[in-house]
């Protein structure tokens, strides 16, 4: 016997009203969230915002000093892109859950999302770092205060 039209209605329209708040909450969070990241010589770090913008270039321990204008430039690039790639892989992770298909209705299937063509192929790239942290945020505590777990 299937479930009155009235019932499935109701159920359809609650997980409506709980997406839209997860929906809410997350577009809250990604607002407030940077990603840091050291470039592998550990003289730059560069701060990317929600929308994987530049935030802020840091020039460690005077090592600038003694490198070529294009070193440096590489090391800024470097920093950056990987600050940009995290941020990416953030959004996909918080995005997640709104693109899988209802476990309690299953006429609402959840949406395909290109994050290849969104963000880029190095996106889909599996990282060192998230492997070595288990592949978890850096709090958001760690991110405000400049401590991105990579000093």
């Amino acid at each position: 016997m299937t479930e009155p039209l009235e019932k499935r209605l109701e159920k359809a329209m609650a997980e409506l009203h709980d997406a839209q708040e997860a929906i809410a909450r997350t577009e809250r969070e990604l607002r407030q969230a940077s990603f840091a990241v050291l470039s592998s010589d550990r003289a730059v770090r560069a701060t990317v915002g929600p929308q994987g913008e530049l935030a802020g270039i840091e020039f460690l321990d005077h090592k600038y000093r003694d490198m070529s204008p294009q070193e440096l430039a590489a090391s800024v690039l470097e920093a950056a892109g990987a600050a940009r790639v995290k941020m990416n892989r953030h959004v996909m992770k918080a995005m997640a859950p709104f693109t899988e298909p209802s476990s309690g209705i299953p006429e609402l299937k959840g949406f395909e999302l290109d994050w290849e063509r969104i963000f880029g192929p190095e996106v889909l790239r599996e990282d060192d770092d998230d492997k070595a942290r288990g592949d978890q945020a850096t709090p958001a505590w760690r991110d405000a205060l400049g401590e991105d777990g990579e000093d």
